[in-house]
């Protein structure tokens, strides 16, 4: 008996080291093998262009990775500060002209140029706040990203003074770049104190990774701690926080 408890423990704490030696390794070597075939991709576009001479390939007995990606983010910046000044601009101008008569081609590049104007500029109307809509029955919640308030053809038809709508992503699981976009009255969200990192977290794990619960300070039971700097002074009256407690623009 006592050999089949020491042989049960000794194969309980080999299992166990598995799978903390799992844990441990899976997200670097999936993060590794990830970062390795984006350098990969990179250079596979942008070596072939690079003349003989120039590339280390020609004078070494093994590739170079990853000088691919130095020539590409050296040549994104170079673009970058001739279009910064005024020949660039006007070249940039003369080529969105062009691509502006080209009916196919215009809108897909407006749209493009768009949202990367919006991820990548600090002045960007970005996500702002994670919150909960009753999607698709009462009582069954979803999670939404609040792109925030903004004065549109949609609101001028649709608001209701006091309870405007608002713009709100619903992504699907386990990819959030694909989803839903609603518009939904601000008294119908429920705001939540975790942030857009934390909520695409959620999101991807299907749940299985779910931050912290926040814990409430001050001498108000119902006081909530805010994450979002530009709602600190929303104190709700009720436990759960609304997307209403927003101050109207």
């Amino acid at each position: 008996m006592s050999n089949i408890i020491i042989r049960t423990s000794a194969m309980t704490r080999l299992r166990n080291y598995f799978l903390t030696g799992f844990i441990v390794s899976a997200p670097l070597a999936i993060t590794a093998y990830l970062t390795w075939s984006f350098v990969g991709w990179v250079d596979s576009w942008v070596k072939p262009y690079i003349p003989a001479r120039y590339s280390p390939d020609t004078y070494l007995p093994f590739a170079v990775p990853g000088f691919g990606l130095i020539v590409a983010l050296l040549l994104i910046t170079l673009i970058g500060f001739l279009a910064a000044n005024i020949v660039g601009r006007a070249i940039v101008n003369f080529g969105e002209r062009l691509l502006g008569r080209m009916p196919l081609v215009r809108g897909i590049y407006r749209s493009l140029k768009q949202i990367f104007e919006t991820v990548l500029s600090n002045q960007g109307d970005m996500f702002k706040h994670v919150g909960m809509v009753e999607y698709p029955r009462k009582d069954v919640w979803s999670l939404v990203f609040l792109s925030g308030e903004k004065e549109t053809e949609i609101n001028e038809k649709l608001d209701v003074e006091g309870d405007p709508l608002i713009a709100v992503f619903m992504p699907c699981t386990p990819n959030p770049t694909t989803g839903f976009l609603m518009y939904v009255r601000k008294s119908e969200i429920v705001l939540l104190d975790m942030t857009i990192e934390e909520g695409a977290r959620l999101i991807v794990s299907a749940g299985l990774v779910a931050p912290k619960v926040k814990r409430k300070r001050g001498p108000d039971a119902e006081a909530v701690t805010i994450s979002n700097p530009k709602l600190e002074e929303v104190q709700p009256a009720r436990s759960k926080r609304t997307a209403s407690s927003l101050p109207n623009k």
